[in-house]
């Protein structure tokens, strides 16, 4: 293809998940259920967060959640001992989850009975930034292990977000992470930008990232009921 004609095709593909992504958002508002979007580099624990996101919710709200990945169900597997329901998108070549999908892994849920519904997309940081899911809540992770710098490195993916989460707190001396450093590259990037810093392992942050959760699900009731 001449590159016009890959811009022309981007634009249509883009176009396209912007008609099913507000669709799902539809659908979302209609069924009451808060959907919340998590992107992130490979490595970032992005799955043990979300594993642990859904254990600490599920005593006082029902929750689920979809996986994506290239390929395997292991994910799926590791979510699934939060006990919570989970399906897994297996994308093959693609690095990023699109509304369809989306849509189609969602035919045989009954959304009015979630609270909660989180969609952990592919470990990627480039490709998902472009794609609407439907979602109420971007979050954007990245780890301790992966330097301060990751938001000035992707930009994009950071400015399409509501939230970054920063992971492994508890390896964070050990890895000598400057928390200014990473504060101060959020901001260039996106400044006011609110960022949670949280360990999966020890608990630490966890409280106040899921009292966050509650409250935006707490105003949309209330802008529900009107």
């Amino acid at each position: 293809m001449s590159e016009p004609r890959l811009v022309e095709v981007r634009r249509n593909v883009l176009k396209q998940n912007d008609v099913i992504a507000r669709a799902l958002r539809e659908q979302f508002r209609a069924a009451g259920v808060f959907v919340v979007s998590l992107v992130s580099s490979p490595g970032s624990g992005k799955t043990t967060f979300l594993e642990k996101t859904l254990t600490l919710l599920q005593p006082r709200y029902r929750v689920a959640a979809l996986v994506g990945d290239l390929a395997t169900e292991n994910d799926a597997v590791r979510l699934a001992r939060s006990k919570a329901p989970v399906k897994q998108i297996t994308t093959g070549t693609l690095c990023h989850l699109e509304a369809a999908m989306v849509q189609n892994a969602l035919q045989g849920w009954d959304l009015d009975q979630l609270d909660f519904l989180f969609i952990e997309n592919v470990g990627n940081l480039v490709c998902p930034s472009s794609y609407d899911l439907g979602e109420n809540l971007r979050l954007v992770l990245m780890s301790v292990t992966e330097g301060e710098d990751k938001p000035q490195k992707y930009p994009t993916i950071f400015n399409s977000a509501d939230v970054a989460v920063v992971t492994k707190d508890d390896l964070a001396v050990a890895v000598e992470f400057d928390w200014e450093a990473a504060r101060h590259s959020v901001e260039l990037v996106r400044p006011g930008m609110q960022i949670f810093r949280v360990s999966a392992k020890t608990g630490t942050g966890m409280q106040a990232y899921l009292d966050f959760l509650a409250e935006r699900l707490a105003d949309q009731k209330a802008t529900a009921r009107g």
